[in-house]
C-alpha cells in the first residue's frame, strides 16, 4: 500500500502555478527552516517602517486638496457674499405702535430687529463667514446704529424726562448704554478677554427689548414722552451736527482723492453715511407723527416735508459701484459729491425747522 505524501515533510506538486508540470514545492517544514533566523541574542531586527504610498496616489490626494481649496475660495466666499449682501434701505418700512406709544421708538426697535435678527449683523463677523469680506453692508449697518444711538441718547436725556429734572427712565438708560456697545465685537474678542464675551448682536437685542418695554409702559401711561418744541429742536440740532460731520468727511475725501481710479475707501464712507442718513430719516419720519401737533402749531409742516424729501433722496442713493471721480471730470461720476449735495440741502432745511421751533 502506497504511503500518502505528508505536506509537512514531503515535497508536494506545485498546483498553484498552471503549467508547472512535475515541479514540486518544498514541504512546510523545509520552507520554515529556510527562513532567516531573527531571534536570539545579538540578532539585529530591522525596524518596522510604514509603507510609503505610491507617488501617484500622493499626487492625486494633493491635487484633490488643491481643487477643494480652490472651490472654497471661488464658491464659498463669492456665493455667500452675494446671499448675505442685503442693504436694508427700504424707506417705506413701517413699525406698528400701540395707541399712546411713540412711533419713533417703535421704529428704532424695528430697525434693530431687522439688522440683528431678520438680517445678519455683519460688522463683527470673523473670517470663517463669507460676510467677513463684505465692506458696504457692514458700514451701512454701523451707520444705522450711529443714528439709533443718537436717538437713544436724546430720548434718555430730553424727551423721556420731565424738563430734564426727573430721574432718567431705566429702560431708556439701558437702551442708551447697550447701543454704545462696539459694533465689532464677536462672541470671543481677545482684546477684551480670553473668555467668551457678549456679542454685539446680544447687546443690541437687549436694547431693542428695553425700547419695547418703555413703549409698552408709555402706552399704559406709566412712562414719560415730552412732546415739547424745545425737545424736538434739540434733537434736530444734534442730527444737523452729525450730518455736518459727514459732509466734512465727504468734502475732505473728494478734495484729497477725487479723480483716483481705484479709491477703495470711498465706498466705506459712502455707505457709512448712507446708513446714518437712512436711520435719521426713518426716526424723523416717525417723530413727525409723534410731534404732529407741535409742527402744526408752529406751521412747520412744509419745511419739515422738504427736509424729509432731501434726507430720503440721500438715503436712497445706491450706485452699483461707488466712484470718487474728479468733481469737474467728464468720464467718472462722483457719488460722494452727489451724496454731499443732498446732505447740504438737508442741513439747510434742518436749520430752518430748528429756527421755526425756537420761535
Amino acid at each position: 500500500m502506497a504511503r500518502r505524501a505528508d505536506p509537512l515533510f514531503d515535497d508536494v506538486p506545485d498546483r498553484s502555478r498552471p503549467g508547472a508540470g512535475e515541479a514540486k514545492r518544498p514541504g512546510r517544514l523545509r520552507r520554515l527552516l529556510r527562513r532567516p533566523f531573527r531571534g536570539g541574542a545579538g540578532a539585529s531586527r530591522a525596524p518596522d517602517r510604514p509603507v510609503a504610498p505610491p507617488r501617484r496616489l500622493r499626487w492625486r490626494v494633493a491635487r484633490w486638496a488643491l481643487w477643494g481649496l480652490l472651490a472654497v475660495v471661488l464658491l464659498y466666499y463669492p456665493v455667500g457674499m452675494a446671499l448675505m449682501h442685503r442693504i436694508g434701505d427700504d424707506t417705506e418700512m413701517t413699525a406698528p405702535a400701540e395707541k399712546g406709544a411713540s412711533r419713533a421708538v417703535a421704529m428704532a426697535a424695528a430697525l434693530i430687529r431687522r439688522e440683528t435678527i431678520d438680517h445678519a449683523w455683519t460688522p463683527n463677523d470673523p473670517f470663517i463667514y463669507p460676510s467677513w469680506a463684505l465692506d458696504n453692508l457692514p458700514n451701512f449697518q454701523v451707520g444705522v446704529r450711529d443714528a439709533l444711538g443718537r436717538f437713544a441718547i436724546e430720548m434718555a436725556d430730553k424727551i423721556g424726562r420731565t424738563r430734564g429734572s426727573s430721574v432718567v427712565d431705566k429702560d431708556l438708560e439701558d437702551a442708551m448704554g447697550k447701543l454704545r456697545y462696539s459694533p465689532y465685537t464677536w462672541v470671543w474678542d481677545i482684546s477684551v478677554s480670553l473668555l467668551p464675551t457678549s456679542s454685539t448682536e446680544a447687546q443690541y437685542r437687549a436694547a431693542m427689548r428695553s425700547l419695547l418695554r418703555y413703549n409698552t409702559r408709555l402706552a399704559a401711561g406709566s412712562a414719560t414722552f415730552e412732546r415739547r418744541a424745545d425737545n424736538l429742536q434739540t434733537l434736530i440740532d444734534r442730527v444737523n451736527a452729525d450730518i455736518g460731520s459727514d459732509s466734512a468727511r465727504i468734502a475732505e475725501r473728494v478734495e484729497r482723492f477725487g479723480g483716483i481710479v481705484f479709491d477703495t475707501r470711498s465706498d466705506d464712507l459712502f455707505y457709512r453715511t448712507k446708513g446714518r442718513v437712512y436711520g435719521y430719516y426713518m426716526i424723523l419720519r416717525e417723530l413727525g407723527a409723534d410731534f404732529a401737533g407741535i409742527l402744526a402749531e408752529k406751521q412747520a409742516q412744509t419745511v419739515w416735508a422738504n427736509m424729509m424729501a432731501s434726507l430720503r433722496r440721500a438715503a436712497e442713493l445706491q450706485p452699483l459701484i461707488v466712484r470718487n471721480g474728479a468733481p469737474d471730470g467728464m468720464l467718472q461720476p462722483n457719488h460722494l459729491a452727489a451724496q454731499g449735495f443732498f446732505l447740504l440741502r438737508a442741513r439747510t432745511q434742518l436749520k430752518e425747522v430748528s429756527d421755526i421751533l425756537q420761535r
